[in-house]
C-alpha cells in the first residue's frame, strides 16, 4: 500500500480556501511523503505557503492531468466533502488518475477498491486504498489497557474539528525529539494516511468500538513509554459518537483538551452552547472515572488553536484560558508542544 518515498499528488478542489479541505492540509503539514502537486483550481498558480502558512513547497495546479508532469504516483483524495461523496466533476478526476496509472487513497466513507467505474482499469500492481475499512478480528472492550505500563495521552475536545489530531501529531513529534519511545495511534482518515496505520473509528461497528482501540493501544504500548491517541468528536456535540470509545478502549493517563479560541457554541450546531471550560473539564473527568471502570486521569493542560487570531492575540487567549481553567495552556502549532510534553512527564 502507501509507502514513505511514495509521490502523492493531492486533489483538493476547493479545498485549500474552503472548508472541507482538513484531509489535504493535515498531510501538507505531517505526511513525511514527498507531495509533488496540490490540485485546487481556485488557487492554481498561487503560493501554497503564503495560502496556508505550511512550511512546504509543491506546486499548486487545476487538473489531474496538470499534475502529471510532476509524476505523481499516488492521487490522495483531500477533501471531505458533505456527505462523504465526491461532486461529478470531482469523480472525473478520480477516473483520469486511476486511467493514467495512479493508485489511489480514498478517505471518503463510499469505498471504490471495487467500484465498477473504476475496478476495470486497475492493472499490474495498482492499487486503490480505502482508509475507512474496519479492521479484521474485532471483538468488545474489556478495560485491560488500564493495566498498562505506558502513558496514554488522549486529546479531547469542546467540537469537533478543533485540532485534536495536530495537537496528538505536535506532542508525538516532540517526544521524539526529546528520545522518548512515543507512539501515535491515529483514529481518523487523515491520521491513518499519515501514519499508516490506526483505527477508522467512524468505520467501526460501535458493538467492537471500544475493543478496536483497546487491541490498537495494547499492540503500540510493547514498545512505547508514552501513546499519543487521537481524540474523535465531543461529548458536548450532539453528532458525537466516537469520544466514549475512546476514554473506554485507551484507558487514558492524561487527558489534553482542545478548544478553538473564542468558540461559544457547537459548529454545525449554533443553538448549542460549549459550556465553559471548567464544567467541559469536570465533565470529561467525571466520565473518565465514571464508577471505577475507567483509568481515573485528568485533564492535564489545555490546547488552544488560535489559527485565526494574531501572535498578541492568541497570547492573551491562551493567559485568559490559563486563569480560567488553573491549567497550564498553549497553541502547539504556533508556540511548540514542549510544555505540553513536560505537563505529561513532569
Amino acid at each position: 500500500m502507501l509507502k514513505s518515498d511514495h509521490r502523492l499528488a493531492i486533489l483538493m478542489h476547493e479545498g485549500i480556501r474552503g472548508k472541507f479541505g482538513k484531509t489535504g492540509l493535515g498531510l501538507l503539514r505531517y505526511s513525511h511523503n514527498p507531495i509533488v502537486a496540490v490540485i485546487d483550481r481556485e488557487c492554481a498558480g498561487q503560493s501554497l505557503r503564503e495560502l496556508t502558512g505550511i512550511e512546504r513547497e509543491a506546486p499548486i495546479v487545476a487538473s489531474v492531468q496538470e499534475a502529471m508532469a510532476y509524476r505523481p504516483e499516488v492521487l490522495v483524495i483531500g477533501i471531505a466533502p458533505s456527505g462523504g461523496a465526491l461532486p461529478p466533476d470531482m469523480w472525473r478526476e478520480v477516473r483520469t488518475a486511476v486511467m493514467a496509472g495512479l493508485n489511489l487513497v480514498n478517505g471518503l466513507h463510499t469505498p471504490l477498491a471495487k467500484h465498477p467505474d473504476l475496478e476495470p482499469f486497475l492493472h499490474g500492481c495498482q492499487w486503490i486504498w480505502d482508509v475507512r475499512k474496519e479492521p479484521p478480528g474485532l471483538g468488545i472492550g474489556s478495560g485491560k489497557a488500564r493495566h498498562l505500563p505506558c502513558k496514554r495521552v488522549l486529546t479531547v475536545g469542546t467540537d469537533m474539528a478543533v485540532g485534536k489530531m495536530t495537537v496528538s501529531l505536535e506532542m508525538h513529534r516532540a517526544c521524539l525529539k526529546q528520545g522518548i519511545r512515543s507512539r501515535f495511534l491515529a483514529t481518523g482518515q487523515t491520521g491513518i494516511m499519515i501514519e499508516g496505520s490506526g483505527v477508522p473509528l467512524d468505520a467501526v461497528r460501535v458493538d467492537f468500538a471500544s475493543g478496536a482501540v483497546e487491541k490498537f493501544v495494547c499492540d503500540l504500548a510493547e514498545d512505547a513509554e508514552i501513546i499519543h491517541i487521537e481524540g474523535q468528536g465531543a461529548l458536548t456535540n450532539p453528532a458525537s459518537t466516537a469520544t466514549l470509545p475512546l476514554l473506554r478502549g485507551a484507558q487514558p493517563t492524561h487527558l489534553i483538551l482542545v478548544h478553538r479560541a473564542g468558540q461559544t457554541h457547537i459548529r454545525t450546531f449554533p443553538d448549542v452552547p460549549i459550556p465553559p471550560l471548567p464544567e467541559v473539564i469536570r465533565l470529561y473527568e467525571e466520565v473518565a472515572s465514571m464508577g471505577g471502570a475507567f483509568y481515573p486521569s485528568k485533564v492535564v493542560a489545555v490546547a488552544l488553536n488560535t489559527a485565526h487570531l494574531s501572535e498578541s492575540e492568541a497570547r492573551e487567549a491562551i493567559r485568559q484560558v490559563e486563569a480560567e481553567t488553573k491549567l497550564p495552556c498553549t497553541d502547539p502549532v504556533r508556540f511548540g508542544a514542549g510544555q505540553l510534553v513536560q505537563v505529561i512527564n513532569g
